[in-house]
C-alpha cells in the first residue's frame, strides 16, 4: 500500500497531520521515536518566513535533522510561495506541501488556506509557481470546498493534478463547518475518482477501526490523522503497522506512559525555556490525561502551575497508581 512520490518511498502511508501550535518538534520528533514515519510540519505562513530569512537567514524548520520531513507552507501570493519552497528545498525538506484547508478566520480573511478553495485562477497560479519552483514533490492538503453543495473540490483536485501536484490530501469537511459534525469520508471518494494522483484521507480518523472504516469509505490511499494524535502520539505507529499487517505496538499505560509525558514535557521545555515550556506543555499534559480518572483536577492543578519542579511532581501523582513505582 506503499505511495512513491519521485525520490520519497512512503511505506506506511499514515501521516501525521499539520496542527498549528501542535505539531511542532518536539512533537514530531516524539511521533517518529515512537515508529510514526511521516509528519508534517506546522503550518508556515510563507510571507513571515521569507521576511525572518532575510533578517536573520534562519527559519524556524530544521529540515534536514528532520529527514523526511514535509514542510506545509500558506499564503496567496504565488512567487512569495515559491520562494518559501526554495528556502525549505535547500534546507533539507523531502516534500512541500500547500494548505488549501485551514478555516480560521486569519488565515482564510488574508485569502489563504481555504479561502483558495473559493478562488480557482490564484490556486492554479499558487500551485504552478511552487511545482516550478522546485524539485521536490509538491502535494496539497485541502477540504471538500467552502460549503456544502459548492463543488469546489473535484474541480480544485482535478487543477492540482493538471499543475503537478503529486498527492491530495482531503480534510473531510467544509471551511463552514470547521470541525464541527463528521468527515464526510464518501465524499472523498468522489475526489479519488476524479484524479489519478494518490489521495489521502483526513478528519475523525482517531482510532484503528476509524482507520479501516475511513479507507473502506473514501477509497483513499492512505489516513492522516490529526487530533486523534493530541495526547496519543504513538497512535501513527499504531496506525500504520495495522495498515501493514504487523501488530501494533502497545499504547503505554502506568509507568511507560509517565516516562513517555516526562520525555516530551523535557524537551518542550528544551524547545521554548522553562517559562514558555511550561505554558505550552499544558495543553499536552491535558491531552494525556484526557479519560483517566481525576483529569480534570489534574488539568485545573497543572494550569495553575508556573514552575517546572512542581509541574514534574504533578505528573508522578497523577500518572503513577498507587502500586506503581518508577522503576516499573
Amino acid at each position: 500500500m506503499g505511495i512513491q512520490l519521485g525520490s520519497l518511498t512512503i511505506e506506511d502511508p499514515v501521516f501525521l497531520a499539520p496542527m498549528s501550535g501542535v505539531t511542532d518538534r518536539p512533537f514530531r520528533r516524539l511521533v517518529r521515536s515512537l515508529g510514526g514515519g511521516m509528519v508534517v510540519s506546522e503550518m508556515i505562513a510563507s510571507g513571515e518566513m521569507i521576511r525572518a530569512a532575510a533578517r536573520s537567514r534562519r527559519t524556524s524548520t530544521d529540515c534536514a535533522a528532520e529527514q523526511p520531513l514535509i514542510v506545509q507552507l500558506a499564503g496567496c501570493d504565488p512567487e512569495t510561495m515559491a520562494a518559501a519552497a526554495r528556502l525549505n528545498a535547500d534546507r533539507g525538506a523531502a516534500a512541500i506541501d500547500i494548505n488549501f484547508g485551514c478555516p480560521v478566520k486569519k488565515v482564510v480573511g488574508k485569502l489563504a488556506g481555504a479561502a483558495l478553495m473559493c478562488d480557482e485562477t490564484l490556486a492554479a497560479r499558487i500551485l504552478e509557481a511552487v511545482v516550478r519552483a522546485v524539485d521536490l514533490p509538491v502535494t496539497l492538503k485541502m477540504r471538500l470546498g467552502w460549503e456544502p453543495g459548492d463543488g469546489a473540490a473535484l474541480r480544485i483536485a482535478r487543477i492540482a493534478e493538471a499543475a503537478g501536484i503529486r498527492m491530495l490530501t482531503v480534510h473531510g469537511r467544509y471551511r463552514s463547518q470547521f470541525y464541527a459534525g463528521t468527515a464526510d469520508w464518501a465524499a472523498i471518494r468522489a475526489v479519488k475518482a476524479a484524479v489519478g494522483i494518490p489521495v489521502i484521507a483526513n478528519g475523525d480518523v482517531a482510532t484503528l477501526a476509524a482507520v479501516d472504516r475511513c479507507l473502506a469509505v473514501s477509497g483513499a490511499d492512505g489516513v492522516m490523522i490529526g487530533r486523534g494524535a493530541q495526547g496519543r502520539p504513538w497512535l501513527i505507529a499504531r496506525a500504520a503497522a495495522h495498515l501493514a499487517g504487523r501488530p501494533p505496538p502497545p499504547a503505554p499505560e502506568g509507568a511507560a506512559l509517565l516516562a513517555l509525558v516526562e520525555r516530551h514535557y523535557e524537551a518542550l521545555l528544551a524547545e521554548y525555556g522553562w517559562e514558555r515550556g511550561v505554558r505550552v506543555a499544558r495543553k499536552h499534559l491535558g491531552w494525556y490525561a484526557a479519560g483517566r480518572p481525576g483529569a480534570a483536577g489534574f488539568r485545573a492543578a497543572v494550569n495553575a502551575l508556573t514552575e517546572p519542579d512542581a509541574v514534574r511532581q504533578s505528573l508522578r501523582r497523577f500518572f503513577l497508581s498507587p502500586t506503581e513505582t518508577l522503576a516499573a
